[in-house]
């Protein structure tokens, strides 16, 4: 199991979402983190991170060091790449 770390620009974005969201997000988080390569699918440019993992609407950006999942950006699809 991986241990989930977030970054304060990620806890930002967290805060600037709807709360019903950010639990389905912490729910799925939870989940992910036992085996987060099975869900996660790598992104092309790795400007913002190397990782991303689907939530509905929502993407959370992330990276795995070591035993930790940094998650870097969370946002909604039709923002979070620009």
């Amino acid at each position: 199991m991986y241990k989930i770390v977030f970054t304060r620009r990620a806890l930002k974005d967290l805060e600037n979402i709807d709360k019903e969201v950010q639990n389905r997000i912490a729910m799925k988080l939870k989940k992910y983190a036992e085996e987060p390569l099975k869900y996660a699918r790598k992104l092309t440019s790795p400007k913002i991170g190397t990782y991303r993992f689907r939530i509905r609407d929502y993407r959370v950006i992330f990276d795995i060091d070591y035993e930790n999942i940094v998650i870097l950006r969370i946002g909604h699809r039709r923002s979070i790449y620009k």
